[in-house]
């Protein structure tokens, strides 16, 4: 039976037991001299007894079940009361707009930045106080932190920071920490201190390499050059190893491998001792190829495009430069080139590596346009196609227009890059051709066969050359001395043109230094009623002087002779004209040399030409003051008298595939009907 007891200031319940008495909820007394409530009870006395459960008289009985509890029904609601959007199904969940909300972040505008100043102690007698001011995150803040927290931050990255710089040049024991104090009569400004410590520098103590024996003996530790004795300074050391990991694939070792080095230090003496694991591999020769993907040509035209032999102690700067040549095919999309062990042993011992070319072909067609203006030739705009391998292995189809206010024409060319050797080009064209100058009007028709032997920007070549020969029919219109008057003459002309040059200049696009000399040989025929040989000859040589790092001066002179036939008995398309962007800038083009009674050119039998030039640089543009002189001369050699001068400034914009030229001149002696100013636009160099 259960028990209640009511007491002042206890309340306590027992059921089969007594429980802890609990603190009586207190009663207000009523204030003395307050009538007795007259209000009637809520609940009847009677009322409230029989509605309590009735009690059993054995109170070790058991607790009687309670009744389950009944939720209340819910009223039930009329179907027509019902929302219809309730009774709808739910929509598709790719229907639901997912996109987030805006976080909308308010910046509490009168929340004021802390502003701070940094000061680095204990860095610039170690020369690492500019390392620091680049890498420090005080220093990026620029002063300014949202609050005193940030500036903390920054200050103990900052403390990690010098320990890593100290540890680079030796100092393992260095510290660093990090303050903030006050400045003193400036409340709105703290300041950061970032003091270091460096300690004793380690030095290396022994100096060990665990490598396989190599050919020549000692060739790792040869190419490691760290000494006992020196600061332990992080660049010195990983400058070492790279010079390891480059050098032995050069000397015959492509598989080489670095490991990771092991410095043990000692904190008494200061020092540390170095040890790195090297696997040098298999000492490898030059094996054979193989090409797998999209082909361009196979493994035979690879072999062309090689500067070595098989057989030959493998060099890893040979495959490069045999990768560098396939890229400059312009055949591939990717191409690399990687060396595979094969496992046999050539008889001077090294193992046999063969070259996997991975190729993938890229798009074979190219359109091309360019364009240009000087004065005399007026406008001249090209635009060529080119199918680059429609005659595997590179031969290229090269279909070619050009029009212009004065030379319109077409022409066609079948071209075998690296024909049978690396950089040897074959070139066969066929070509029409109208070109109207002052000094004649001509239709032509070319045929032409040429091998050269070209420098490229890959392998810039201490000697070049090139031959071949040309047969051309031409109309032209000339100045008939003996009538008074010009008419047209048709000639056929046969050549055996050929070229040597020797180059020692720096650059074949924008040359510095050094210098340049070619000599051009053209024996030919003119078929005009008679057979009549002749020979025409020209020699060039050009120099470039540096001074300091932004200006070149640069030099040239030519001269130019044809023997063994007349003037007249050319035909005046291969005869010699000065003047224009690439002879005396100020003139027009071919405006030099002999006039006839009109004032219109008709050519020489020599030339000579000098240019000088002070080319300065800033950036990628530039500024070109020039001096050109010479001229043209009916005489088999040319004189030093009569040189006609021009005088004038250009600008340059420099590109990766060299300058655009912008050339303005003026004649300095002209002559009745040269005009005032000349206009050069062009790509390169005028020499």
């Amino acid at each position: 039976m259960g028990l209640l007891l009511f007491s002042t200031g206890l309340i306590a319940v027992a059921a089969g037991g007594v429980q802890q008495a609990q603190p009586a909820i207190p009663v207000p007394t009523p204030k003395m001299g307050t009538p007795p409530s007259t209000e009637p009870p809520i609940v009847a006395d009677d009322t409230f007894d029989k509605a309590l459960p009735p009690l059993s008289s054995d109170i070790n009985a058991p607790l009687e079940p309670l009744a389950p509890i009944v939720p209340p029904t819910a009223p039930m609601v009329p179907a027509e009361t019902v929302p219809p959007e309730l009774t709808q199904p739910l929509p598709a969940l790719q229907v639901f707009d997912s996109t987030p909300l805006v976080d909308v972040t308010v910046k509490d505008t009168k929340a004021p930045d802390i502003r701070y100043d940094t000061v680095v102690r204990g860095l610039d007698t170690l020369g690492l106080a500019g390392k620091f001011n680049s890498l420090s995150a005080l220093k990026g803040g620029d002063g300014k932190a949202a609050n005193a927290t940030v500036v903390s931050a920054r200050g103990r990255e900052d403390e990690d920071l010098a320990v890593r710089l100290m540890k680079s040049l030796g100092y393992y024991d260095g510290t660093a920490i990090s303050t903030i104090e006050q400045i003193p009569g400036d409340t709105a400004r703290v300041r950061a201190i970032v003091s270091a410590t460096p300690g004793k520098q380690y030095k290396f103590g022994s100096i060990a390499v665990q490598a396989a024996p190599t050919v020549p003996p000692g060739l790792v530790e040869s190419l490691l050059p760290l000494h006992s004795g020196e600061a332990i300074e992080a660049e010195r050391v990983q400058g070492a190893e790279a010079n390891v990991a480059l050098v032995l694939p050069q000397r015959g070792y492509p598989f080489a491998k670095v490991g990771q080095r092991d410095i043990l230090l000692d904190d008494v003496a200061g020092t540390g001792d170095y040890t790195l694991p090297v696997d040098v591999g298999p000492r490898s020769s030059f094996g054979t190829f193989t090409t797998e993907g999209r082909l361009a040509f196979g493994a035979a035209h690879v072999g062309v495009l090689t500067r070595f032999k098989p057989g030959e102690l493998y060099d890893n700067r040979k495959v490069d430069d045999l990768r560098a040549a396939l890229v400059a095919t312009g055949l591939f999309s990717t191409v690399s080139v990687e060396p595979v062990r094969t496992g046999n042993i050539n008889p001077d011992g090294t193992e046999a590596v063969n070259l996997l070319v991975q190729q993938e072909r890229g798009p074979p067609r190219s359109v091309a346009v360019s364009g240009g203006y000087s004065t005399g030739q007026g406008i001249r705009l090209e635009g060529s196609f080119t199918h680059r391998n429609l005659f595997p292995p590179e031969g290229a189809l090269i279909v070619t227009a050009v029009a212009g206010t004065q030379e319109q024409g077409a022409t066609a060319t079948f071209r075998r890059s690296n024909a049978g050797r690396r950089d040897r080009t074959l070139t066969i064209t066929a070509g029409a051709d109208h070109s109207n100058y002052d000094a004649f009007d001509a239709f032509t028709t070319t045929l032409s066969g040429r091998i050269s032997y070209d420098s490229t920007p890959i392998w810039q070549k201490k000697f070049t050359y090139a031959y071949g020969f040309e047969l051309t029919g031409t109309n032209e219109s000339v100045y008939d001395f003996g009538r008074g008057a010009r008419r047209r003459a048709t000639y056929f002309i046969a050549a055996l043109p050929g070229q040597v040059e020797f180059d020692r200049s720096d650059s074949l696009l924008n040359p510095t230094k050094g210098y340049r000399l070619k000599l051009s040989l053209s024996p030919e025929t003119s078929v005009r009623g008679a057979v009549r040989p002749y020979a025409r000859t020209l020699v060039e040589a050009s120099g470039y002087y540096p001074i300091g790092d932004s200006i070149v001066l640069a030099g040239r002179v030519r001269a130019g002779s044809i023997v063994g036939t007349d003037r007249d008995d050319l035909a005046p398309s291969r005869r010699y004209y000065g003047g224009g962007g690439g002879s005396v800038r100020g003139y027009g083009y071919q405006r030099l040399g002999p006039l006839d009674p009109n004032g219109d050119p008709v050519g020489g039998r020599s030339i000579n030409e000098f240019a000088l030039e002070a080319r300065y640089r800033f950036g990628n543009f530039g500024i070109v003051p020039f001096l050109d002189g010479g001229n043209a001369y009916e005489s088999v050699l040319p004189k030093a008298t009569d040189l006609r001068f021009g005088a004038g400034i250009g600008g340059r914009f420099y590109t990766n595939f060299g300058p655009l030229r912008f050339d303005v001149a003026t004649p300095l002696n002209p002559r009745k009907g040269d005009g005032k100013i000349a206009l050069y636009i062009s790509i390169g160099q005028a020499f």
